[in-house]
């Protein structure tokens, strides 16, 4: 007849109190003799302690971090090959296995505060996975924020209901976990499994009791299956930096270390490497832009102007004490020539049929911060002065610096510039900005030899690079802008009107 036996910690050797670091079963796992059932750490060394005998898991009476010692009992079995022990023990753990209950369980979207339809960005588990009480499963992102979301409780995924870029609000369904109820909980699976169990918050979730969590709390280096993978593949996961949730090793993170190591000629010798997580910002303009580069057509021309005579008027105002960055006079003068080529500040409607001309002058002004590129819109360059300009703009900068532009900060352009000549450079290309049709590009200005027709000039040249949608705008069209926004430039008293 099928009865249960403890697993107890064998002999060890001189080793007394030592820590369980890894838990590579679960309950209701069928395992053979010699298969290794935990992993414990001293002072001295780490050991997989195998299982004397075969048969089902029924418990697990460890958890991550224990202290334990030789005859402590570490799990119980069924196993078909011994008779039913008659002491209380036993009695005990054969009623407790018997109550032993899977069920499904729905882990739906918590109360996250004032928000409805709220994007999802990143879907952080799949299918298969053991998750722990508290691990993220996926990346919510709001006009104001984004926020992981943890599930209230431990179990196998058995079934994901939310894509990338689904609206989801309170109460819906993100995942459902298959869990082990040991008998004490009063809610059966039909009850879970109902439209008002929908419902359940993550407290009311928590309640339902689980015998052994997939994934013990606490830190966990990796999986079973991923450290099984690693043994067969001969790898060291002390040599591994897992990106997981907790530090722990992804099979992501093992398939890249052996690509490393096949791409040094299987030598063993992997060259240093760090991963950096993206930023927020990083991927939110990475998908933009990648969407701009792939459905625009763009083309991208060049020219340079002579800017000497800007150059000599923003030193007068400085030594009047009113500083002035070259970027104020060149928003000027871009307003100047979008009055002369509406053409410009517009934007493609959804249907890309027509050209919405747009009566106002807002730009953006692309800003380098240290969490990554935003681009903050300034609204009616137009109506401004140089000095306005000049303060707006420093105090943009700073709110982007700091991570404090609101989604209203960076909304309403028709057209923007971006601008590197603090950094360096000659030209670039820069990708438009969908919806606009057109961005310009600065470089860094540097004086040149200009040809006067008689000798040569030393000339203070500005770079600039005029990046269009070809849809919308065609090289003449290009060309034409150019050179009316270098005349411009050229001779300020029009910008100063």
């Amino acid at each position: 007849m099928p009865g249960i036996e403890n697993i107890e910690l064998p002999d060890i050797g001189d080793f007394d109190e030592v820590e369980v670091i890894e838990i590579l079963v679960n309950v209701g796992d069928k395992i053979d003799v010699d298969d290794s059932i935990i992993t414990l750490e001293s002072d001295k060394a780490s050991m997989e302690i195998p299982t004397p005998r075969a048969g089902i898991v029924t418990q697990i009476n460890v958890n991550l971090g224990d202290k334990i010692k030789q005859g402590d009992v570490v799990l119980s079995i069924q196993n078909d090959n011994i008779e039913n022990k008659s002491d209380d023990r036993a009695s005990t753990n054969t009623a407790e296995s018997s109550n032993l209950t899977t069920q499904i369980v729905p882990v739906v979207v918590p109360d996250i505060g004032d928000f409805d339809q709220v994007e999802v960005i990143e879907i952080l588990v799949n299918p298969g996975d053991d998750i722990a009480e508290e691990d993220s499963i996926i990346t919510l992102e709001s006009d104001k924020a984004s926020m992981e979301i943890p599930t209230p409780i431990a179990g196998k995924i058995t079934n994901i209901s939310v894509s990338l870029g689904d609206k989801i609000s309170l109460g819906d369904l993100i995942l459902e976990l298959e869990t082990t109820n040991g008998g004490t909980n009063s809610a059966t699976t039909e009850e879970v499994a109902t439209p008002e169990a929908a419902k359940l918050t993550p407290a009311a979730t928590k309640n339902i009791n689980q015998s052994v969590s997939n994934l013990p709390k606490g830190e966990s280096h990796a999986s079973p299956s991923i450290r099984k993978l690693a043994r067969e593949l001969g790898v060291d996961l002390s040599n591994i930096t897992g990106t997981g949730q907790k530090g722990r090793v992804l099979n992501s993170d093992l398939k890249g270390y052996v690509k490393q190591i096949i791409a040094s000629g299987g030598t063993g010798k992997v060259l240093p490497t760090e991963t950096l997580q993206l930023s927020r910002i990083n991927k939110l303009s990475g998908k933009h832009l990648s969407e701009c580069w792939l459905n625009i057509p763009h083309v991208t021309q060049f020219d340079e102007v002579n800017i000497d005579q800007m150059e000599s008027f923003r030193q007068e105002q400085k030594a009047k004490g009113v500083k002035l960055t070259p970027l104020v006079f060149i928003m000027k003068g871009v307003v100047q020539a979008l009055k002369h080529h509406p053409r410009f500040n517009a934007s493609l409607d959804e249907s890309g049929e027509s050209l919405i001309i747009k009566k106002y002058f807002n730009l953006g002004i692309a800003m380098d911060t240290p969490n990554g590129l935003v681009v903050p819109v300034i609204h009616d360059v137009d109506k401004k002065s140089l000095t306005d300009l000049a303060k707006e703009l420093a105090e943009t900068s700073a709110k982007a610096r700091d991570g404090k532009l609101r989604p209203a900060d960076m909304q309403g352009a028709g057209f923007t510039i971006s601008s590197l000549g603090g950094i360096g450079g000659t030209h670039f290309t820069p990708i438009v900005n969908a919806p606009e049709v057109a961005i310009l590009g600065v470089s860094r200005s540097q004086t040149k030899p200009v040809w006067d027709g008689k000798n040569f000039i030393p000339t203070l040249t500005l770079p600039l690079s005029l990046s269009y949608d070809h849809r919308v705008v065609d090289g003449a069209q290009g060309a034409r802008f150019m050179a009316d926004l270098n005349s411009i430039l050229q001779d300020i008293r029009e910008i100063l009107l």
